[in-house]
């Protein structure tokens, strides 16, 4: 939808009038990252990333393939090179992306996407929720059958993830319901 033959769309218009260029959605092992951003993506008419997927295709391997056969050290490395990839070719194009559960509780990846200016999102429920969503999925995640292991990363990671500029409560609430919350918080409508 242009709002004259070859113009912006009324959705690039709004990123620029809003300052936001990406939309990064932080959080836990069952906030709704993909989610919420496959929505986003929809409902602005933005390309959407998954910045595990990025990682897998440029690895040939699993998530849990690189952290069986290399570790969660090198995986981080991988992870972070993603990031400043995906950072670097993004420019003045606008993008939502959603980073792996651990990614923004690392240093050097909340400051690249500070340095960056880019908004970010917690997208945030209480860890048993999160617990249950995970059970409910059909992919197989780390800690998905220790409920204790889980909930202790979870409030390890959870004042990491409360730095982002932006913190929306997911618990009860519909894909569609946070992506249109995430929207009006971001003033892109």
């Amino acid at each position: 939808m242009s709002t004259r033959p070859g113009g912006p769309s009324e959705t690039t218009k709004s990123a620029s009038v809003s300052g936001v260029r990406a939309v990064v959605l932080v959080g836990f092992m069952g906030a709704g990252k993909s989610s919420v951003g496959a929505a986003l993506s929809r409902r602005l008419a933005w390309p959407f990333e998954d910045l595990d997927d990025r990682i897998q295709a440029r690895e040939q391997r699993s998530i849990e393939q690189i952290f069986r056969q290399s570790g969660e050290t090198v995986f981080r490395q991988l992870e972070h090179a993603a990031l400043r990839s995906l950072i670097d070719e993004l420019g003045s194009s606008i993008k939502v992306v959603a980073l792996g559960g651990g990614a923004f509780a690392q240093a050097n990846n909340a400051a690249l996407l500070e340095e960056a200016g880019l908004s970010t999102i917690f997208l945030d429920a209480p860890a048993e929720e999160l617990f249950r969503r995970c059970q409910e999925q059909q992919m197989k995640r780390p800690l998905q059958g220790d409920v204790k292991e889980f909930r202790r990363l979870y409030e390890d990671r959870r004042p990491c993830y409360l730095k982002a500029r932006l913190r929306i409560e997911t618990a009860g609430k519909g894909v569609e319901e946070v992506a249109a919350e995430a929207i009006a918080r971001l003033g892109l409508r």
